[in-house]
């Protein structure tokens, strides 16, 4: 019986040993040692911090003789395990040539430099080979170059069958000499992996590397018992050598071998990995640098590097590359007991019975190594263990599982029983692992380690090289044999020596296999104790024999963490402990955590007492709080198993980390006496004996006690969690849906009982979750799509049950019965349930809220599973999907009814009380799907009836959707049969569409009635655009489309003022269409941007586009929706997946254009007014600024300067000396603007007016179409009449009628207007007036009569006045108002004919790149170019200002939320006018606005006519101080601000930016509009308000320091009051930032000149980084001709270096570096060094403030100039 019980398994696994049995492979070879005599080298040793040092001397005996023999440097320290014999300069390796076959690898050779041995056979000759395997993953190997060296032989690590495609998120540096290379994140600019910390050694049996890391948030290595999840840095040494060893909290090597960490970098949540393929024994030291040092004594240097924007983003990376986790069968997700030595199967029953009947939830039973004939595998004790082949049976009667324990040992002795086939057949098969000869068995006592209870084998050991290396790393026992084979046995992958680690993976890949073979379709469940990377796929863990004490029940879960790091989620330990009795209060604690192991198993070791639950009394509290947590845990098994699903296809994790979640809340990054199942559940146990009360982290979101179903309060900090003996803590977090299951004694029986939904909102009342549901332990059901997928959310009171996938039918029928929603803040009104086809109302029995826990009951649903439903539960907005069908003024009854719409009025301010049926809209019709897209063809839904009779609708529609790249999409809706204008700029797009389904992070859905588009973001499945709601038309001339929101976060929309910069959605409506409007609320204004970036829940972000330039409006809803009408052209919508906000903006204007790099001397202080009455007046006013030392460089003059106010003509009676004075002004380093509007005067004496006489030449000004008329549209603007004498007492219609002349507008679409444009430029600058930008305003275009002169518009007047008329101003006027009539006709660069009304929009941004050229044609500069009027892509040639704004105090607010519209819409050089264009400013208001005003990027004081003036030095002395004190803080931080300009322009950061785009985790952040930063880190807090001297502002959660004293703000995370006397305005510069600087001049043509200076800004862990962007500040081109110096700058232990990373810069350019202050040094400083290649090593001054912490030290004296490198280290005491 027991032959035929296993025979079958035994023979499968037989011949799968025998696949892992290894031939003769020889011994290590030796190698010559080449390293020369110690006499010949002098070692130079460099002065590096101590954590810096890299120990040259790892094995014991050191000495001063010994290290100096090594050339190695020596230098006691009386600091403990600060190493005293560290690497000198000399060792290491030299690259001798380097190769770059394709721009995805790199190949180079190495030589050893001349340096003594450590250890001796060091290899002369490397080969380093690196290759950029995915975006996210950088392998490279190091070794030898001339003969073939040990490879770990990996089932699944693999090189990518193609190349990355999109671009690479590091970069690789190789370091020439000695060789060395640093991998650098792209985004921000990283160092991440630098090797340059120490040499490379590579011997036959010695290799080592070191490596600088970022952070000292290091995870990972194994396997061990680490008492703390995050790594002590602090000179840690841990050996890794699989070993059977006890867990017992030591330093020492255990069961598996895990050379991988993870590293989170900071608060940002990017993360990267680091895993060495390498299975010899080896050693990894951590140190304070932070830094890690691999010492491994074999084999090759095999790294790969995964890079991610989180830390699960990594280990996502990490299981791609070694294979993604199993999903285990659902049975093995139950409670699970085991123990060594039951004696007898009659003993086995008692326990399983006595378990049984307190009904505590149990799946599996286990047997040990007893169940076997005398330990013998494949056997079994024919006495003891009589009926065992029926136990199976009996288990499974009760819907129970077994599992048997087996060894890889075979046992060579003979059994009682007849023969021992399983022997028998090994020795046939030659299976065994063999002694050196290759042939002999090599006999010991074993498991999987591999294990051996003798040393080596029953012979011993050969002393030979292998058994006996020259280095032993530090592993237990200091004998790599100890407890295993001997080094030089024999396997078929190679010696023992290297694949010792690998014999657990072995294993682990043949019982799969064997399992395949014996369970064929069903899952097995393997799990392993010695294991390696890759073990995750097929099998799971336990964290071995640990004990029955505190310490091991803690440090069990760190553990955990790790492993599920490593991709072995399906871990646990063992429940109560291996060894030692169990104390009761120590069990129950152990209990009530590891119901949320994965692996949940209790077992005990041979001798000790019972501790299964049943053994503490069937009454006791043990037994009660273990059925209590096991019964929540099957409650969540749907929950806990969809995990593992997530697992499989995503690699997520399962026993999550606090900080892989909330990695922007530095507290968590030690927390590892909590975790969290998923994202979502949160488990805070007792780990300490006689505690009650448990300090526990409560983490930055909204929690439920999921046992009490109650929220909260608690969050972002420490709390005392009340934990009698028979609870721990268990939190549900906001935004959560948790698929749940009746429980039951098994999972048999669970498995058969109705669903539910637990929901908990989050603070938008929103949740989301998902369900994975088969079989439970089918194999391949997820690759076989045999399998129920469902993505839940919850939005706006309604829950989405949407099945993504249904490719399985339960058995059971299986209902969803109860959903209980946590945080509903009332009573809903009704609640309803739809399947698509009927919605019913439950009935009062099925829906019970309780007000006082706040918690709504859904009960007896039946939904079936398989079937989408949706639930409603109405709020106080619960029309808020209702879609206005009549949004034009006057709606009733009859006039909605008639449209076929719905009437229903509604007290809610706003909402429609005329709304679109669900249906209404378009059906789609045929779908064509291709790896590039989907077509859709679509047809109006003739059920409704026409809208609008003036506007034919287009009954037939194609729709284009392109996968433009993984993060970037488009769909187009247009008409196929006929063409319509579309908008004729270009964006850069994707040369190819992205045809790799795996590559892109979204999914697109269409929905069929009505006609929809889903874009779905993949990593979230949150449904981020979703047409499918009524009321999309499409007709002539009305577009209408809407969209439901993720959130209620939307930003942008443009340009009109906002009142926050959070859009309000309380069906708020906004008209778009360029006119010359000052801003006001709701008014629109001078430019077109119909862009907007949304938030998600998942705090994802997204940015949308639809490129059209007709008139339009847009509508915010509640819902919270949004609702486009265009009154022209396509629909034609980009959108760019983000994730984050600053990557959208990268993102856009990737598509749109990168921002124009504007001159340096741009961004110092401008002055301007309308109404300077001559040059004199401009003379005293530089005279005055120049007097006060208020720095300036920029001095602009308006239209005054102008004859008549006419283009290119200069009023030489007033200004007859402006051009000496420009003269003068430049020459002193100033700069001057002037400006020019795009009228031209039509009424001069021919001959007289070059401008105009030309332009009628070229044929350049726009005309009516030719079939009204051959004439110019005329206008009237600035310009006057000649010989006149203007009335100013005359009312201003008056004026233009009697005094205005007409004009042309040219249309610069014409090549040939370019070319007149620039000409007429070119001869004002040589022939009439230098100046260095040029200033276009009045280009909407602006006129002052209302279409033509004489009002009267020729051609279609519905294009005058269309059918709809979005919400402009003046809109009853029609959209001639002030502008020029729109059936006027402009023809584009190839010759297409357009109406004026399809690209009125578009004018300013005609015009303004023909301004932009012609300004550097003209200077042989690079200058500015300012525009008013704008359109996406406009930023790629001009800043912007916010238009004629009013002195008011509202406008302070408002220029802010402005400027970070036109960040985000890629234009950042922008700024308002400096206290207000109209009205009278006060002196408190311009005050302030001053100092605003000095952190705009453009940063202008300007005014009106007839106004007093407000420039700085009009208001007084004080006045003057005030505003010289904070330009001077500008002019100092230019050199930062220039560098934020640059990388706005090379990579489309923003400049002036929100805090949402760097805390965008911190919700706090998501309505922060009266507070900016200066790119990552300067905060910027003005008083906007009157009379006020204290501002309330927010601290995000960093570290922060007052920027003008350097000390430290003691608060993160929160709002602060800060003081603010009227002469302050508050910054403060962010931790973990270099700033560089300058000391400010009059002007920047002076400051440039002077040293810079760097503010070094420590964070919490005593790092920062920077960079410097540098050019001559005004060339054409510098960037893309390289012809500048991009430096960067990282700071860490107390070592400043730089790094060239571009050195471009002439000589005349270069910097000298000056002062640099360090905040945040908390000790005091000895001694500040800089070194610099070729030049020795100089001590520099220095001073250092303990009070407020910052050591300053200036090397101007050295006259180092910063495109050399450098370091700068300074020694604390």
């Amino acid at each position: 019986m027991g032959k035929r019980c296993f025979s079958g398994l035994e023979e499968t696994l037989m011949v799968l040993f025998a696949l892992v049995t290894l031939l003769h492979t020889g011994e290590p070879r030796t190698i010559r040692d080449d390293s020369v005599s110690v006499q010949n080298i002098v070692p130079e040793c460099p002065s590096i911090p101590y954590g810096e040092r890299v120990d040259c001397f790892p094995d014991p005996g050191a000495s001063e003789q010994k290290c100096l023999e090594r050339a190695c440097c020596w230098s006691p320290v009386d600091e403990a395990n600060v190493p005293w014999c560290f690497f000198s300069k000399n060792h290491g390796y030299s690259v001798v040539s380097k190769s770059q076959p394709d721009s995805t690898h790199i190949e180079a050779r190495l030589t050893r430099m001349d340096a003594p041995s450590l250890f001796g056979a060091d290899i002369k000759e490397l080969i380093f080979y690196a290759e950029m395997q995915t975006e996210n993953r950088l392998r490279f190997k190091i070794t030898d170059a001339n003969q073939a060296r040990f490879e770990v032989p990996h089932e699944h690590v693999q090189a990518p069958s193609s190349p990355p495609t999109g671009p690479l998120k590091y970069r690789l540096e190789l370091i020439q000499k000695p060789f060395g290379l640093k991998v650098w994140r792209t985004s921000p600019e990283k160092l991440l992996f630098d090797t340059t910390i120490g040499p490379l050694v590579f011997a036959d049996q010695y290799l080592q590397l070191s490596a600088k890391l970022p952070s000292h948030n290091i995870y990972g290595l194994g396997e061990h018992v680490h008492q703390t999840f995050r790594h002590d840095t602090n000179w840690k040494t841990w050996p890794i050598f699989t070993r059977d060893a006890f867990p017992n909290g030591g330093t020492h090597n255990l069961y598996g071998h895990y050379p991988y960490f993870t590293c989170l970098e900071d608060e940002s949540g990017q993360s990267f990995g680091v895993f060495l393929m390498n299975s010899n024994a080896m050693e990894v030291t951590i140190q304070p640098a932070p830094a890690i040092t691999y010492r491994t004594i074999g084999g090759v240097l095999d790294f790969y590097i995964l890079v991610g924007d989180t830390p699960e983003a990594v280990v996502d990376e990490f299981t791609q590359l070694i294979g993604r986790p199993f999903i285990p069968p659902y049975w093995s997700l139950g409670f699970q007991l085991s123990r060594w030595d039951y004696g007898s199967l009659d003993e086995v029953k008692k326990v399983v019975e006595r378990n049984r009947q307190i009904g505590i939830p149990y799946d599996v039973q286990y047997t040990d190594i007893d169940y076997m004939e005398d330990k013998k595998i494949f056997t079994y004790d024919m006495e003891k263990f009589k009926e065992l082949p029926q136990f199976a049976d009996y288990m499974h009667e009760k819907g129970q599982k077994y599992i048997v324990i087996l060894d890889p040992a075979v046992s060579t002795g003979k059994r009682l029983n007849g023969p021992y086939e399983a022997l028998e057949r090994g020795h046939a098969a030659k299976v065994w692992v063999t002694e050196p000869d290759g042939n002999t068995p090599l006999i010991g006592e074993d498991m999987n380690e591999v294990a051996n209870f003798v040393q080596g084998s029953s012979k011993g050991c050969a002393e030979n090289k292998v058994n006996y290396p020259p280095f032993t790393p530090r592993i237990l026992d200091n004998l790599l044999y100890s407890k295993t084979l001997c080094m030089d046995a024999k396997h078929k992958w190679g010696n023992h020596y290297d694949v010792h680690s690998l014999y657990g993976y072995s294993m682990v890949l043949a019982t799969e296999k064997a399992s395949r073979e014996v369970f064929k379709t069903n899952r097995s469940m393997v799990f392993t104790r010695s294991s390696f990377p890759g073990v995750g796929k097929y099998a799971g863990h336990w964290l071995g024999d640990n004990a029955a004490n505190w310490n091991d029940i803690k440090w069990a879960i760190p553990g955990m963490l790790e492993f599920n790091l490593f991709g072995v989620p399906y871990i646990g330990a063992d429940i109560c402990g291996f060894f030692d009795d169990s104390p009761e209060e120590l069990c129950r604690r152990w209990m009530q955590v590891g119901a949320f192991y994965p692996f949940s198993r209790n077992h005990n070791a041979q001798g000790y007492k019972d501790q299964d639950p049943a053994s503490y009394g069937a009454d006791s509290l043990l037994v009660k709080t273990s059925k209590h947590y096991l019964n929540i845990r099957y409650t969540l098994l749907p929950y806990l198993y969809t995990l593992f699903y997530k697992a499989h296809v995503n690699g997520e994790t399962v026993l999550r980390p606090m900080m892989h979640e909330f990695y922007s809340d530095s507290e968590t990054w030690g927390v590892h006496s909590q975790f969290l199942w998923g994202a979502h559940l949160l488990i805070t146990p007792v780990l300490d004996p006689g505690v009650e009360n448990v300090e526990a982290y409560i983490p930055d979101a909204i929690w439920y006690d999921f046992e009490k179903e109650e929220r909260i309060t608690d969050r972002k900090e420490k709390v005392n969690l009340n934990l009698p003996a028979d609870k721990l803590g268990l939190h549900l977090r906001g935004g959560a849906i948790l698929p749940a299951q009746r429980p039951d004694i098994t999972t048999t029986y669970s498995r058969r009982h109705p669903m539910r939904l637990i929901i908990a909102l989050d603070d938008n009342n929103a949740a989301s979750g998902e369900l994975f549901w088969d079989d439970g332990e089918s194999r391949d059901t997820v690759s076989s799509g045999s399998y129920i997928h469902y993505q839940f959310s919850v939005a706006n009171d309604v829950l989405t049950m949407h099945v993504t996938h249904n490719g399985y039918t339960d058995p059971n029928n299986l209902k969803f019965e109860n959903i209980t929603v946590m945080g509903v803040t009332g009573a809903p009104v009704s609640v309803l349930v739809s399947d698509g086809t009927t919605t019913n109302a439950l009935t009062a029995s099925q829906v019970n809220y309780n007000s006082t826990r706040k918690v709504l009951y859904l009960r007896n649903l039946e939904l079936e599973l398989g079937k989408d439903y949706t639930v409603n539960w109405q709020d106080k907005y619960r029309n808020s999907r209702h879609f206005d069908c009549h949004p034009e003024a006057g709606s009733d009854q009859a006039k909605c009814e008639a449209r076929g719409c719905i009437w229903k009025p509604s007290n809610v301010p706003n909402e429609p009380w005329c709304y679109y049926p669900d249906t209404h809209g378009y059906i789609t019709g045929k779908v064509v799907e291709t790896a590039s897209g989907i077509t859709v063809d679509i047809e109006r839904n003739t059920a409704f009836p026409s809208q609008r009779s003036q506007s034919r609708d287009i009954s037939k529609l194609r729709v284009e959707i392109t996968y433009l790249s993984g993060k970037s999409l488009r769909w187009k809706i247009f008409d196929p049969s006929n063409a319509r204008y579309e908008v004729p700029i270009p964006l850069d797009l994707p040369a190819m569409p992205e045809t790799e389904e795996n590559n892109r992070l979204y999914t697109v859905q269409i929905k069929n009635k009505p006609f929809g588009i889903q874009v779905i973001r993949k990593d979230t499945e949150e449904i981020i655009w979703d047409s499918a709601v009524p009321g999309f038309t499409f007709s002539d001339q009305l577009l209408e489309i809407s969209t439901l929101l993720p959130s209620n976060y939307v930003y942008g929309f443009g340009e009109t003022e906002h009142p926050s910069y959070n859009h309000d959605l309380s069906y708020h409506k906004y008209g778009l269409f360029a006119k010359d409007q000052p801003p006001g609320y709701k008014l629109n204004s001078y430019g077109l941007h119909p862009f907007y970036m949304g938030l998600e829940k998942s705090k994802n972000a997204h940015g949308v586009l639809l490129l059209n330039s007709n008139a339009m409006d847009v509508t915010f809803l509640p819902t919270p929706a949004l609702t486009y009408r265009t009154i022209g052209g396509i629909l034609d919508f980009y959108m760019v997946m983000g994730p984050t906000p600053e990557a959208v903006v990268q993102q856009y204007t990737e598509m749109i254009g990168r921002p124009v790099l504007p001159a340096y001397w741009s961004l110092g202080f401008q002055l301007c007014r309308y109404g300077y009455s001559n040059d004199a007046e401009i003379a005293d006013l530089y005279r005055d600024m120049k007097a006060a030392k208020i720095p300036y460089d920029v001095q602009y003059a308006d239209i005054d300067y102008m004859e008549r106010q006419i283009d290119f003509k200069l009023d030489k009676v007033n200004f007859k000396g402006l051009p000496a004075l420009v003269d003068d002004m430049r020459a002193e380093g100033m700069r001057f603007i002037f400006i020019l509007d795009p009228a031209i005067a039509a009424n001069e004496t021919k001959g007289s007016y070059p401008a105009f006489d030309t332009g009628i030449e070229k044929d350049i000004f726009i005309k009516w179409p030719p079939e009204l008329s051959n004439d110019i549209v005329w206008g009237k603007v600035w310009p006057d009449y000649p010989n006149i004498t203007v009335d100013n007492s005359l009312d201003w219609d008056t004026q233009v009628e009697l005094f205005r002349a007409f004009v042309a507008f040219p249309d610069f679409f014409k090549n040939s207007t370019a070319e007149w444009w620039t000409q007429q430029i070119k001869d004002f600058y040589n022939n009439v007036i230098k100046f260095d930008g040029l200033w276009i305003d009045m280009n909407e275009p602006a006129s002052f009569v209302h279409g033509t002169v004489g009002e009267k518009c020729l051609g279609d007047a519905a294009l005058e006045n269309p059918p709809y008329m979005p919400p402009l101003e003046s809109m009853y006027r029609g959209l001639n108002h002030k502008t020029l009539c729109m059936n006027s006709e402009q023809i584009l660069a190839d010759g297409t004919r357009v109406k004026h009304y399809d690209v009125h929009n578009l004018y300013g941004w005609s015009h303004t790149k023909p301004t932009y050229d012609a300004l550097l044609s003209a200077t042989g500069k690079r200058g500015v170019v300012i525009t008013r009027s704008t359109y996406p892509s406009s930023g790629r040639w001009a800043g912007h200002w916010l238009g004629d704004n009013y002195s008011a105090w509202d406008q302070l607010l408002k220029s802010i939320i402005g400027m970070m519209e036109f960040s985000i819409f890629g234009i950042p050089y922008t700024g308002a006018d400096i206290c207000g264009f109209f009205n009278h400013a006060q002196y408190e208001m311009c005050l302030r606005w001053m100092q605003l005003g000095a952190f705009y990027p453009f940063s202008r004081n300007h005014n009106s006519i007839n106004m007093p003036r407000q420039d700085p030095v009009a208001w007084g002395p004080e006045f003057a101080a005030i505003s010289r004190d904070v330009l001077n803080i500008r002019y100092t931080l230019l050199p930062y601000l220039y560098t934020l300009m640059y990388e706005a322009h090379a990579h489309g950061n923003t400049v002036v930016r929100p805090l949402l785009h760097e805390f965008v985790t911190d919700e706090n952040t998501w309505s922060i509009d009266r507070q900016f930063l200066w790119g990552p880190a300067l905060l910027v807090t003005a008083a906007l308000d009157p009379g006020v001297t204290v501002v309330r502002g927010y601290v995000p959660n960093a570290r922060w320091y007052d920027y003008y004293t350097g000390a430290v703000v003691g608060v993160r995370g929160q709002f602060m009051n800060m003081d603010t006397p009227l002469s302050k305005i508050n910054l403060h510069v962010r931790g973990g930032h270099v700033l560089p600087w300058q000391k400010p001049e009059n002007n920047t043509h002076y400051s440039r000149l002077n040293p810079l200076g760097l503010l070094v800004a420590l964070d919490d862990g005593g790092s920062a980084h920077g960079s410097l962007f540098w050019d001559d500040g005004e060339g054409i081109d510098t960037v893309e001709n390289k012809r500048f110096l991009l430096t960067s700058f990282s700071v860490s232990s107390g070592v400043l270096t730089s790094s060239v990373l571009t050195d471009g810069l002439s000589e005349a350019d270069r910097l000298t570096l000056g002062l640099v202050k360090v905040w945040g040094v908390s000790a005091p400083v000895t001694q500040v060094i800089i070194k610099v290649n070729g030049k020795p090593d100089a001590k520099l001054e220095f001073k250092y403030n303990a009070e407020v912490q910052e050591l300053q030290f200036d090397a101007t004296s050295q006259s180092h100039t910063i495109e050399k490198p450098f370091t700068i280290t300074w020694n604390t005491a």
